[in-house]
């Protein structure tokens, strides 16, 4: 039997209901609308009546300040209402962590579907009832549910067929290869498909599988590999003779100067943006002027070495600090988005074995003031973007507990085409605590903390490609879910010294999921997809390899190390899988089913793809012409022209969403 019960807050706790009346009546113009209530279903199948009972008002609500009805819910006749519920494969926090509380109390996992029921109060037409399901349901992880009851909450699924070669792949033609990597939506060059094709033919004489070229795909990424700081200048002309041109001509024979200190003057190295980059610190490091500098073969984070006062004693530590962009993610799924911005962001030093202990934020949008009927067509309007990225991004951390130092949103026409979301954490732990050696063959690779679903699969290569009106309604999968709860437990068991000396490397699962986070730690592997654990059935090879579910984490350890690394993530509530052993191969294997659906040289995979090479021109730079009117304008004209402003007003209300802020949020004027 499947029980049902729906839970809504009391007048004066409704305040999520009275904001949307509000913005609803605000931004969407709804100039009938009386009143909204939000309720949320819980539809819950296999829990005994007795454990019902004494969840309901412990679980699923507060008697203090929710009103439950069981099975029925009271709504007049003239209201208007619809459902909302996750997309089947996305991560519903709001299920799990119910689940997860039931079990504490019974010790099963019961099966508990949520949905949000919506119920619209005074005239509304079929038009206003439209414009708000359109405003409140994202299509990238969304939909509009039925109100009906459930037969059954066992989701139908469809048994995956076997991952097959893809025939007649090496003998395509040019054109043919060019219409098979649209058609696939890749986000690789034509020149590295063309690449991936000599290889096959050429190396392994044979057609490959989809699971390789997703992978190879997600390898190649401009996320993963950055392609684009990487592409090969051949050369640079300068034309400019003014001030600002010379200047920039000066640096740039600075950095060859620097190169052949730091390469030799014969260096083959090519020149691209990356190199230009990290020239400066390559420098200094080679004048022995960074003795502080971490250096080893994990790069998850960069880490400096430092001196701390422990009670009156001096102990060395690993400073650690890391910063995550997620700007295409939080483009199309505002929440979602914004939460995992954080939550890679901490991933990265945790893979550290390092506690995150404070974050910064600094974002980019448009005007989210601006009428709903202006949004750009195939984008969220400004102000949901705006506004839920706020939520995810401060939910995340405030369930992590995590203190978010400085919070800061710039507002310019320039962040209408793609938002600005990025996220900077700094963390620390002492330097004993950590061991950092090559993985050898025979060691394990375990799988720790979060399952695998089809939230992020694809993720990196589609966060590497150029997006159109029609990316919010087929990239829902590529956006990750965040589960701060499941890292929080990750954070604890890393801070466990006994733990965190078994570890001899570590990777984060971020873009590109198994294939990357697995496939990193070694340079020859064997990885059985059968172990991997799921949230639910019906996932194929492919997605297992590329799906990057959040909360995972992919740990070496020695083969006499396992089962006790299995007992101590046990006690944290972790799941730990033993899924894959380093080899002697050279090759980079994958099996499912029993079968190699992947099986590539490492040494290819490395080439990260066909050289990308181009040109520059440094045009004269424009003289900056001084606006001659400014000083007719009168004191009171440029004190009213700065307050009205967006960037100078006061952003109070979105730093106090966070915890352990210490932004003031009050008014500054522009330098």
């Amino acid at each position: 039997m499947i029980k049902r019960i729906f839970v809504e807050k009391k007048q004066g706790f409704d305040v999520e209901a009275q904001s949307l009346v509000q913005s609803f009546q605000r931004i969407l113009k709804i100039e009938n609308l009386e009143a909204v209530r939000i309720i949320y279903r819980y539809d819950i199948e296999e829990m005994e009546e007795s454990i019902f009972q004494q969840v309901v008002n412990t679980i699923f609500s507060e008697p203090n300040v929710d009103s439950v009805y069981e099975n029925r819910l009271e709504i007049r006749k003239e209201d208007r209402l619809f459902g909302i519920s996750y997309l089947p494969g996305q991560y519903d926090q709001h299920s799990d962590s119910a689940i997860q509380c039931v079990q504490i109390i019974s010790g099963n996992r019961p099966l508990i579907k949520v949905g949000k029921i919506v119920v619209l109060q005074g005239k509304i037409n079929d038009d206003a009832l439209n414009r708000i399901k359109k405003y409140m349901i994202n299509p990238v992880d969304s939909k509009e549910t039925s109100l009906e009851p459930f037969v059954t909450l066992v989701d139908t699924i469809e048994e995956p067929a076997d991952i097959t070669y893809l025939n007649h792949f090496i003998e395509l033609d040019k054109k043919e290869l060019e219409k098979f990597r649209n058609d696939q939506g890749f986000a690789m060059a034509p020149e590295d498909i063309v690449f991936v094709q000599d290889y096959f033919k050429e190396d392994e004489k044979r057609n490959p599988t989809i699971t390789e070229l997703k992978v190879i795909d997600t390898y190649w990424s401009d996320h993963c590999r950055h392609t684009t700081f990487s592409t090969q200048i051949e050369n640079i002309v300068f034309k400019g003779e003014d001030s600002l041109s010379l200047e920039v001509k000066k640096a740039y024979d600075e950095y060859l100067d620097s190169r052949n200190e730091v390469y030799g003057e014969e260096t083959k190295r090519p020149i691209t943006l990356m190199d230009l980059a990290v020239i400066g610190t390559k420098i200094l490091n080679k004048r022995n002027m960074l003795p502080d500098l971490d250096e080893s073969e994990e790069i998850n984070a960069c880490s400096i070495n430092i001196k701390v006062d422990h009670d009156g004693q001096e102990e060395e530590w690993l400073l650690m600090f890391k910063n995550e962009t997620h700007n295409h993610p939080t483009e199309i799924e505002p929440f979602g988005g914004a939460a995992t911005c954080l939550g890679g962001a901490i991933r990265d030093p945790l893979s550290g074995r390092s506690y995150v202990y404070q974050a910064m934020r600094v974002t980019g949008a448009g005007d989210p003031r601006v009428a709903i009927e202006e949004t750009i067509p195939g984008k969220l309007p400004q102000r949901k973007i705006t506004k839920e990225a706020a939520h995810g991004y401060s939910s995340y951390g405030n369930q992590i507990g995590l203190a978010t130092g400085q919070v800061v949103e710039v507002y310019d026409p320039g962040f209408l085409a793609k938002r600005m979301e990025v996220g900077a954490v700094i963390a620390a732990a002492p330097k004993e605590n950590i061991r950092r050696e090559r993985p050898i063959p025979g060691d394990v690779i375990l799988l720790v903390g979060g399952r695998t679903g089809r939230d992020g699969c694809g993720g990196a290569t589609g966060s590497s490609k150029a997006h159109t009106e029609e990316s919010i309604q087929k990239s829902g999968a590529e956006v990750q879910k965040g589960n701060p709860v499941e890292e929080r437990k990750i954070q604890r068991l890393f801070r466990n010294k006994d733990v965190s000396i078994l570890i001899k490397r570590c990777n984060d699962f971020g873009a590109g999921g198994v294939s990357v986070a697995i496939g990193e730690l070694a340079d020859s592997l064997e990885i059985n997809l059968d172990k991997v654990p799921k949230k639910y059935e019906g996932l194929d090879g492919t997605e297992l390899a590329i799906s990057e579910s959040q909360e995972r984490m992919a740990v070496v350890v020695e083969p006499k190390d396992v089962d006790r690394f299995i007992e101590m993530g046990k006690a944290e509530n972790l799941e730990v899988t033993p899924v894959a052993v380093v080899t002697d191969t050279g090759r980079l294997i994958m099996k499912w089913r029993g079968l190699d659906i992947l099986n590539l040289s490492r040494e290819f995979l490395e080439t990260n793809g066909a050289s990308q090479f181009t040109k520059i021109v440094v045009e004269a730079s424009k003289e900056i012409q001084e606006d001659s009117q400014s000083d007719s304008h009168s004191f009171e004209e440029m004190i009213k022209s700065t307050l009205e402003n967006l960037n100078v007003a006061s952003q109070r209300g979105m730093v106090e969403m966070f915890d352990s802020t210490i932004g003031t949020g009050t008014i500054t004027m522009p330098y």
